[in-house]
């Protein structure tokens, strides 16, 4: 009885590790400095995020808009709070793939994947056989 007691209380630990779904916050990876809160969610088994805030730069406007995102984009002269990045994504194991995600500062779309190692969210995007990857922290 013991043993299927702790197999029930560590059974959760297990399923938070992966999950990616909640409130995250981005780093730049040149300066380290907090970029944005994204919330990844799930919709049609499928996962997406959405910036909901942003910490510009002194003299940077506080809710800037994608004018660098491709004109034939929806999200093309956008306001970049409220604005989905992720798109698409799809559960693989540990893994979350098959999407894709903006970076509104160069209005470029890149593939996407993203995993969680600890209390980190590491998110790769790619371009051709370039990636790059970002660590996201999570954010309360």
């Amino acid at each position: 009885m013991n043993r299927l007691s702790l197999i029930f209380l560590l059974l959760p630990s297990f399923t938070l590790k992966a999950q990616i779904t909640g409130k995250w916050k981005t780093i730049d990876d040149a300066t380290g400095e907090a970029k944005a809160i994204v919330e990844i969610f799930e919709r049609n088994d499928r996962f997406y995020g959405k910036i909901l805030k942003t910490f510009p730069k002194p003299g940077k406007p506080a809710d800037p808009i994608c004018d660098k995102c491709d004109p034939a984009d929806a999200r093309y002269r956008q306001k970049i709070i409220g604005m989905e990045i992720l798109r698409d994504l799809r559960k693989n194991g540990t893994f979350y793939e098959e999407g894709n995600i903006l970076d509104p500062e160069n209005g470029k779309v890149y593939r996407c994947k993203i995993w969680r190692e600890g209390n980190e969210l590491k998110v790769r995007g790619y371009w051709g056989p370039f990636w790059r990857t970002q660590t996201w922290l999570k954010a309360e």
